[in-house]
């Protein structure tokens, strides 16, 4: 195992031995603009008490210039992740010289030249375990410490940290900014960013606190900040989370940062939050966008007490933290913000990833074993997110809601600047509750898989729902009536399901829905006749049984059980009259999806030629400047990659003579310009000017992916090539390169490439980080009907990192999937 690769085990017992107490942390970003200057000087001094004579300490750098244990120079070992350190005393100060080296992976300190102003912006990314690769440290959640940071960096540059600067001076062209100490904290959410950032001040009151707000972003992107709204978010959220959780919020600022390049939604380091770009709209953007954001926002929120304030011991309770905040950035949207409809979109988007990671032969409990931080790495996905947030929201039902909260209070008491496991949780709700919740538990957070839950009436006329996979489930059914085209609620009956098979008394109607209100997390079926119905008049229902509807139809789609074409004609029905436009821009992605991976090959063609029509005729009838014309706008733009059809409608829109009303920002055009060079309707010249016309960091990863997307075999082939061997394109031009490779569905360009992949494969993952190595894994993984290639490897390769193997596991997955649905339609159409 390689020494980055740190176990359960090890750290356990590491930090059975070593109580951190304070580190300081000197960086010297003096140089970061010079490009050819590799790397950063790092300075750190650990003061901790020590049970055994020596220990590690944990750096991923160029270098380890000189290490000195309570005053002595010590020889420096080091393998390149770890520093070994010998003969420590009962109370210890070590020093650590090292030189960090800029990132271009957004792991680390991750550094960005802006090409519109030339400037250089930093910021920090460091979970699960990337702290390493700025300062020496505990790499671990439950070695908590106060961290006092102090940063150099050129005049004039906003530095930031988790706390106030407590010093700053600028001095021969530096600015020197020292930062008051943390309270006790991982070294995972601890955060440094610096750069000639733009800022917008604000603060919030409640009561004797003031907490001072920022909100900051590059100054190319200061005219699409928003920060109005961002900060309305902010403060709703703190005055919801102060009065729901009863604990002030103990990290003195709190400043959001938009940053470049980042490889997640947002990272919840206390007082210094950050966010991709990707949240702020280059011009157009919908309301369902606005209120994903303002999920975010909240979701990063509640971590300040789930996560930051209460952290898990390790990373098998990643979802202490994750399925909290996923269940909290919804549920507070609801209570506290204009985005009423947070329960909607997470019903029929959220939950889709749960469904479709829960089906994977690597599914795994809520509560996870991880045995090491490659597999902490990789559990950052729909179980630990979705579906904990899911059983979070059928538990809150099951205690309560102010048992529940105020088993969170007391948890917080108990546990603050902690941390913690399952056990500790449980306590609390249990005490608050008077519930058992050890079979809820073991039923919900220590297994793994899902139910499918249907109803079906016996030869007698008896009603039963039938249920996979048992559990219990306290849930809703929904009776309605279809008259005049129109479905409405007739009565909902309250069921209680423990059984693979549990009669109820369930009268008939138009359209039966199961799990109604969605309170459990289950797949519900749809009988023939409520299929039927909602075929008729879906459109008709309320947002919520609507979003459950959608919901049903694209996981019987998936699972093979409702043919595609049939899910395709129910959204060209009922699409273009949805009016909900975080449901909207679900189904149009689950359509496009449905014909690229489940329409039969033989169909294929037929189907993204009716597609391209469908929403090039939805597109004009939306109504002018309405967020769903819009949303059929992007959906007409990726239909245009696979069809050349409407190539001179999509050079109209380009040319300003699109439909009335269409706001065709930057990103609008380089996804239509990108969609007519995939189909070989544009030029090198065309991209080269909208380049001009866009050359900014957005406007150049677009580029590089345009180029990229060219429908020929040799362009395709050496953007592969540069994809697995060009170590200086940063994670979104990588990303940017490996979406052109695969632009428009062109397997013939690239087929020849099969069984490189799997000669690359374990290299990159063994030499390149985690992150670029994902990317390269799944982003290139061929979508070859031949799982042969696929099987060959794994047999071949049983002795490959567990995380790697995962990863390849599931991309199988995910093809035999589409192979069988795609041959279960053509049977069913013999």
């Amino acid at each position: 195992m390689s020494s980055a690769n740190l176990t359960r085990e090890e750290t356990a017992a590491r930090s059975a031995d070593i109580t951190v107490h304070d580190i300081r942390v000197e960086l010297d970003l003096r140089e970061a603009r010079d490009q050819g200057q590799r790397g950063f000087r790092t300075t750190t001094t650990l003061q901790f008490d020590a049970a055994a004579p020596d220990t590690w300490i944990d750096f991923i750098g160029e270098a380890v210039q000189s290490v000195t244990v309570n005053g002595e120079a010590r020889s420096v070992e080091y393998d390149g992740a770890r520093i070994r350190i010998q003969g420590l005393a009962a109370s210890n100060t070590v020093v650590i010289d090292a030189i960090g080296v800029h990132s271009r992976s957004g792991e680390g300190l991750h550094r960005f030249v802006d090409p519109v102003d030339g400037e250089t912006y930093l910021y920090t990314q460091y979970e699960p375990a990337d702290a390493r690769r700025v300062m020496a440290c505990f790499e671990q959640p439950d070695m908590k410490a106060a961290y006092a940071f102090v940063v150099h960096a050129p005049a004039g540059w906003q530095v930031l940290s988790n706390q106030s600067a407590a010093v700053v001076t600028e001095q021969d062209g530096v600015r020197t900014v020292e930062f008051a100490p943390t309270l006790p904290l991982s070294s995972y959410i601890t955060s440094v960013a610096a750069g000639p950032y733009h800022r917008i001040d604000a603060e919030w009151t409640r009561g004797e606190q003031t907490v001072a707000l920022g909100v900051l972003c590059r100054p190319s992107l200061a005219e699409f900040l928003e920060a109005d709204e961002v900060i309305e978010i902010t403060k709703q959220g703190l005055d919801f989370f102060t009065d729901a959780f009863a604990f002030p919020y103990p990290w003195g600022k709190y400043d959001q940062i938009f940053v470049p390049e980042y490889n997640l939604g947002a990272m919840e380091n206390p007082g210094l939050v950050t966010f991709t770009e990707a949240y702020l709209s280059r011009g157009a953007a919908t309301d369902a966008q606005r209120g994903a954001r303002a999920n975010t926002i909240l979701h990063e929120m509640a971590h300040m007490w789930f996560g930051d304030l209460v952290t898990m011991r390790w990373w098998d309770d990643l979802w202490l933290k994750e399925s909290f905040a996923d269940y909290m950035g919804s549920h507070a949207s609801f209570a506290a913000t204009r985005f009423t409809d947070a329960w909607v979109r997470f019903a029929a988007n959220r939950k889709a990833w749960a469904y479709q990671q829960d089906q994977l032969p690597t599914t795994h409990p809520i509560v996870a074993d991880i045995t090491d931080l490659e597999a902490a790495k990789l559990n950052f996905d729909g179980i630990t997110y979705a579906k904990g947030a899911s059983v979070l929201k059928q538990l809150v039902a099951f205690v309560g809601e102010e048992h529940f909260f105020e088993g969170a209070r007391r948890y917080f008491a108990a546990h603050a600047f902690g941390n913690t496991a399952l056990e500790d949780l449980l306590v609390q709700l249990e005490e608050v509750s008077g519930r058992d919740l050890r079979g809820w538990s073991r039923a919900w957070l220590e297994t793994s898989g899902m139910s499918t839950i249907a109803l079906e009436t016996a030869a007698d006329g008896g009603r039963m729902l039938t249920q996979t996979d048992p559990r219990p489930h306290r849930l809703r059914v929904g009776l309605y009536d279809l008259a005049d085209d129109a479905l409405s609620l007739r009565e909902k009956v309250e069921v209680d399901i423990t059984e693979a098979s549990t009669p109820v008394e369930v009268a008939r109607a138009d359209l039966v829905l199961i799990n109604d209100d969605d309170l459990t997390y289950a797949k519900a079926r749809l009988d023939e006749p409520s299929l039927d119905a909602v075929e008729q008049a879906l459109s008709t229902l309320e947002p919520l049984p609507r979003a459950l509807v959608w919901s049903s139809l694209w996981n019987a789609t998936r699972d093979g059980e409702l043919p595609a074409v049939r899910y395709l004609s129910i959204v060209g029905a009922h699409a273009p009259a949805e009016e909900n436009i975080g449901l909207l821009a679900g189904v149009l992605a689950n359509a496009a999806y449905a014909i690229g991976h489940y329409a039969p090959d033989a169909e294929r063609v037929a189907h993204r030629a009716t597609w391209l029509e469908r929403t090039w005729t939805a597109l004009q009838d939306a109504a002018s400047g309405s967020d769903a014309q819009l949303s059929w706008a992007r959906a007409f733009a990726a239909a245009s990659a696979f069809d050349a059809a409407r190539a001179d409608e999509v050079r109209a829109i380009l040319d300003g003579h699109g439909p009335d009303g269409l706001s065709v920002d930057p990103d609008l055009r380089w996804a239509l310009l990108t969609a007519l060079t995939t189909v070989g309707e544009a030029s090198g010249d065309d991209l080269d000017a909208e380049l001009k016309r866009d050359d900014t960091a957005s406007g150049r990863t677009a580029a590089l992916r345009a180029l990229a997307a060219r429908p020929v075999q040799e362009v395709r082939l050496v953007a592969w090539h540069r994809a697995w061997e060009d170590e200086e394109l940063s994670n979104d031009h990588l990303s940017a390169t490996i979406d052109g490779v695969r632009a428009g569905g062109r397997r013939d360009l690239i087929a020849s490439l099969d069984g490189g992949y799997f000669e690359r494969i374990a290299d990159a993952w063994q030499n390149r980080s985690i992150e670029i190595a994902r990317r390269l894994v799944i982003g290139l993984f061929p979508a070859s009907p031949d799982l042969d290639l696929v099987d060959g490897w794994l047999s071949a390769n049983d002795s490959a990192p567990a995380a790697l193997r995962r990863l390849v596991v599931e991309q199988r997955d995910h093809l035999e999937r589409d192979l069988r649905v795609r041959a279960a339609q053509s049977q069913r159409e013999r």
